[in-house]
Formats: C-alpha cells, sequence, structure tokens
C-alpha cells in the first residue's frame, strides 16, 4: 500500500522558513509601529529593542542578572527533574502508594503557582530559593506525569518475557522500564525547561533585587515598555538555547530511536 505521507524538508531548509518567520514578524511590528497603528509607546519598536538589549549586553548591565536567573533556571530544572523522576517511577512501580497518594497529587498540582511564589518568599526569603521553590513545582509535576505513563506504557509482553530469560528488577528498570521511560521523559524536559524560567521569572518579578524578573518589573514600574520587550527579548533567547541543548542530549542518548520523517504526529 503506498504511502502518503510526505518527508520534511531539509534541516538547513526548516532553518530558514523558521528565520522566515522571525523576520516576518519583526517586519510586521515595525510597519504597524512605524505608521502609529500601534502606539510606540504600548508597544516600543523592533530597532529600539534590539538596540537597548545590544546596549546591554555591550555594557555588561545584564550579564549579572542574567546569571541569577539562569542559576535560578537550571537549580529548579535539575532538581524538579530528578524529583519528578524518582517519584514517577516509584509511583507507577508501586500501585498502592500511587491509589494512596493520587488525589494528593492531583491537589498540589491544581494550586495556582502564583499563589505559592509569596509563600515561598515568606518561607525561604527573597534569595534564589524562593523562585528555586516555584520552578521546581512547576517542573516536577511535568516530568511526573510523563515518567509515570512512560513506565506504565511498558508492554507486559515484554516484562513477560524478560522475566522468562532471568531479568532481575535491576536489569527490568535499565533494559525494559528505562528506555521505554525515557522517550516520555525527554518530551517532558523540552516544556520544562520553559516552566523552570517561568517560576525563576515570576518569583523575581514579585520580589526580588536581582535577576531578569526583576529588571522587567523595575521597567515596568517607570512605564519602559522597551525594557520589557527587551527582558522577554533575552528570556526568549535563553530558553531556545537550552532547548537546543536538551534536544542534542536527547539525540544522542535516544539514538537507536527511529527518526520521525513524516509530517504526520
Amino acid at each position: 500500500m503506498r504511502s502518503h505521507a510526505k518527508r520534511l524538508p531539509s534541516r538547513p531548509v526548516i532553518l530558514l522558513l523558521q528565520l522566515g518567520v522571525l523576520i516576518a514578524f519583526f517586519l510586521i511590528w515595525h510597519v504597524l509601529t512605524d505608521t502609529k497603528i500601534l502606539s510606540p509607546f504600548f508597544f516600543g519598536t523592533p530597532g529600539a529593542v534590539l538596540a537597548r538589549t545590544w546596549a546591554d549586553f555591550a555594557s555588561g548591565v545584564i550579564w549579572y542578572h542574567l546569571g541569577i536567573t539562569l542559576l535560578e533556571t537550571a537549580l529548579a530544572f535539575i532538581i524538579g527533574t530528578v524529583a519528578g523522576i524518582a517519584f514517577g517511577f516509584w509511583f507507577a512501580r508501586a500501585p498502592l502508594v500511587s491509589v494512596v497518594f493520587d488525589p494528593y497529587i492531583k491537589a498540589v498540582n491544581a494550586l495556582p503557582r502564583v499563589v505559592l511564589a509569596p509563600i515561598f518568599a515568606l518561607w525561604l526569603g527573597l534569595g534564589i530559593w524562593s523562585k528555586v521553590a516555584l520552578g521546581v513545582t512547576l517542573v516536577f509535576f511535568i516530568v511526573f506525569f510523563n515518567v509515570y505513563q512512560g513506565v506504565k506504557e511498558v508492554s507486559p509482553v515484554v516484562l513477560a518475557n524478560a522475566r522468562m530469560l532471568g531479568a532481575s528488577s535491576r536489569d527490568l528498570f535499565r533494559h525494559v522500564y528505562l528506555p521505554s521511560a525515557l522517550s516520555w521523559v525527554f518530551s517532558s524536559l523540552h516544556t520544562a525547561v520553559g516552566f523552570a524560567m517561568v517560576g525563576a521569572v515570576v518569583g523575581e518579578y514579585l520580589g526580588s533585587a536581582a535577576g531578569l524578573g526583576y529588571r522587567i518589573h523595575q521597567a515596568e514600574g517607570v512605564f519602559d515598555t522597551v525594557g520589557v520587550f527587551s527582558g522577554m527579548l533575552v528570556l526568549t533567547i535563553f530558553v531556545v538555547l537550552i532547548d537546543a541543548a536538551v534536544t542534542m542530549i536527547e539525540k544522542r542518548l535516544l539514538h537507536w530511536r527511529p527518526q520521525d520523517t513524516g509530517g504526520q504526529h
């Protein structure tokens, strides 16, 4: 039977298309603000935003704040990921534990994170750890639910065959459960990276003396729209870079997985 799936363009072509979308966005933004359809006071201009971002990096004023935010993001990402993987495996392999704690996990996950931010600030102070804690609450549940589902998706037939071949619990974890969960883990990590930074920035925005969230809050306080958009641009750039690093690690660890060349998902 003939397949109707279309092959994707080559990687360079995809990169060119992505770059074209970005250029089109900036051009539309420039035209709308230059013709005053959008007020430059409220929306800034792409030229001013890019110039401010370049000036902040060239002068070095942003490096300290960026370092604080990236440190908080990295800690939240690592702690949340490790805890999510550990608890995800545990709950998936212990049905009784999963059933008992299921309503509590769902209840905690349903709590608005913005409400938790002031509580963490009260408990942990205005330093980095209150921002890390907020980021962990975002990252943990994303990873936890994906790992839990990944382990649950293991085929009973594969498990039975492995046990027939004499596989121990350690062998099952290493050769069956872990490979099955890895795809789910990395799928969650792409989302978790952004949420780790969101937690750090929101925490900084609500109460901090340093970080990109602090700079954005300061810019908003003086109606500096260009400063706000510049901070958002820096955040976007580094989230994309971190996500690219996660993708590289994913390809290295999951080199055995067939590549998706089709246009359907």
